[in-house]
């Protein structure tokens, strides 16, 4: 029986090492418009230099009990090699032996020193396989470089199993290599980590929350707002963060927790109460186009560990599959649909209807290719968490250079931003707030009702508690407007307030615009309705209807 210190040592230690147009036209939805998509993606390391324990066999014997628990609930799924692996005959013997009409083999691309060296390069690695930005990832190595590590993998790939890879995923990907790979050997799908802030040494923030996008041709993390300036590769996000928590945790610290689906964390994807919970959510919560989570654990983790998790989940997403609740295919299969579906990145979202038990939060993020918003309603008051602006034209650090540190950052352009700008004692957020008999209050409501019965529109209902009326939110691709009905006469407002002390990226408020830089680019939200202001040091800007609406063009 493992104690649960030893659980919290495991995960510490093996933290994945890698967040005024015109109205939209109604269209009828229908759930089959609307599938909830789970992908079952396994990615296989041949060594884990980081504990002497897990040995090659224990890595392969991981691998070979999955493979065991997806064939048992006849689930297929995605497995994805490095390169070290992807020579082992073991593995090549193992996964030859799948149905080819279920399963699918591709490639994870982690640079461990076999690959390096056979494509003509000397090894910098502490170890065969090392982690670290700038050794272990195409960002470590130039763009001719990288090339070269492509030509190399998949020339093997090929030796091997006889055609090249549809899908390759890592914690990230450098643009320029996934351009490579698109180009010339066809790949039509790829995946990357989780939004997290230096989870080993790694930090994606403020990017196209969950689901799928195509990246820009200069950022392969940034969401592209036009045709002729994306990868045509839909960029699929990992791990299925808890909506609610993944975001808040570790404020304060260097680094996020992780609260997700991966089978090895004793809260999150190892309990059953939890991932019953997250697959309701996924479920019947609204996604708009369509949802997306990955299930699945890399082999470092070992059987040992994640065994629990995997044999709750594997069983439930059987059932959810059977009921014609889910579909369960391969990362392949998603980005073909993806691709013969969407000629851009289309709007989703991801809803939270209920809480966990002993909790009341609900939220909903809303992602578009143009930015990113995400609501959180908690003791019956409301907080905008999140706004994120993405822009096409900022280039990746990494985009035509190599990194020379053992980290790396990628981020787009913050408008709230409430993990890096909140502190333990302060969260930050844009909050509704209202003068109500002559005092300023914090507004209070029932449960939101959140829908999409207008293509790429996502409604909000919250029915107020703190007077009579009903806030009413439509969210499309470029804007979001806020009104509240059945009451015109309160006094309401958005305030943006911080912990003290953060660096922030306004550079002018003025009545219809917010002018900002960040990363050494200009950009900026206007207020197509409503009126910025700043009342008073404590708060950041301030939001005021004009004609009782709120209209914010991103």
């Amino acid at each position: 029986m493992k104690t649960k210190s030893y659980y919290i040592v495991l995960s510490v230690l093996f933290a994945s090492i890698f967040s005024c147009s015109k109205e939209v036209p109604a269209a009828p939805i229908t759930e089959k418009k609307r599938p909830k998509i789970v992908n079952i993606i396994n990615f296989v390391r041949l060594l884990e230099p980081r504990d002497a324990a897990i040995t090659e066999t224990v890595l392969y014997e991981t691998v070979v009990k999955q493979v065991e628990i997806m064939r048992k609930h006849q689930l297929g799924g995605t497995f994805l090699l490095q390169y070290d692996a992807l020579l082992d005959p073991r593995y090549q013997k193992l996964l030859k032996g799948l149905p080819a009409n279920s399963f699918e083999i591709g490639a994870w691309w982690e640079i461990p020193q076999p690959l390096v060296e056979n494509a003509g390069m000397k090894w910098r690695g502490r170890y065969p396989w090392d982690w670290h930005a700038d050794v272990g990832f195409s960002t470590g190595y130039t763009p001719e470089e990288r090339e070269q590590l492509v030509d190399v993998y998949m020339k093997d790939f090929k030796k091997i199993f006889g055609y090249y890879p549809k899908s390759v995923g890592s914690w990230f990907i450098d643009a320029h290599t996934l351009e490579y790979m698109y180009r010339k050997y066809g790949i039509v799908a790829s995946c990357n980590c989780k939004d997290q802030v230096g989870t080993d040494g790694y930090t994606l923030w403020g990017g196209y929350w969950n689901q799928a996008y195509y990246p820009s041709v200069k950022n392969a993390y940034m969401p592209a707002q036009h045709q002729n300036k994306q990868i045509p590769v839909p960029i699929f996000r990992m791990l299925g963060s808890d909506p609610i928590r993944q975001y808040d945790t570790g404020i304060n610290s260097d680094r996020q927790g992780v609260i997700t689906l991966e089978p090895v964390y004793q809260f999150g994807g190892g309990d059953s109460a939890w991932v019953n919970w997250y697959f309701k959510q996924f479920v019947e919560g609204e996604s708009m186009e369509y949802a997306y989570v990955q299930a699945g654990q890399e082999n470092s983790f070992t059987w040992n560990a994640m065994a629990k998790g995997f044999e709750i989940q594997m069983p439930l997403i059987e059932k959810l599959r059977n009921e014609g609740k889910i579909k369960v295919e391969t990362l392949a299969e998603s980005g073909k649909w993806f691709k013969d579906r969407y000629k851009v990145t289309p709007a989703t979202s991801v809803t939270v209807n209920e809480d966990i038990e002993g909790s009341d939060m609900e939220t909903v993020w809303f992602n578009s290719r143009f930015y990113r918003i995400n609501i959180l309603w908690e003791k019956g008051t409301l907080r905008i968490r999140d706004i994120h602006v993405f822009n096409e034209n900022l280039p990746c650090p990494y985009l035509d250079k190599k990194a020379t540190s053992n980290e790396c950052r990628f981020y787009t352009f913050p408008f709230v931003d409430g993990y890096r700008w909140s502190s333990a004692g302060y969260l930050a957020g844009l909050r509704l707030k209202a003068i109500v008999n002559g005092k300023e209050i914090f507004v209070e409501g029932g449960k939101p009702v959140i829908t999409n019965t207008k293509t790429g529109v996502l409604h909000i209902s919250w029915p107020l508690k703190s007077f009579n009326g009903t806030l009413i939110m439509d969210i499309d691709e470029k804007q979001m407007k806020i009104k509240i009905e059945g009451n015109k006469s309160e006094q309401w407002f958005l305030d943006m307030t911080t912990t003290s002390g953060v660096e922030l990226p306004f550079t002018r408020i003025n009545p219809k615009r917010i002018d900002c830089e960040f990363e050494g680019m200009e950009y900026g939200v206007k207020a197509q309705k409503g009126i910025f202001s700043k009342p008073s040091n404590n708060v950041i800007f301030r939001v005021t209807p004009q004609n009782n609406k709120i209209v914010l063009s991103f």
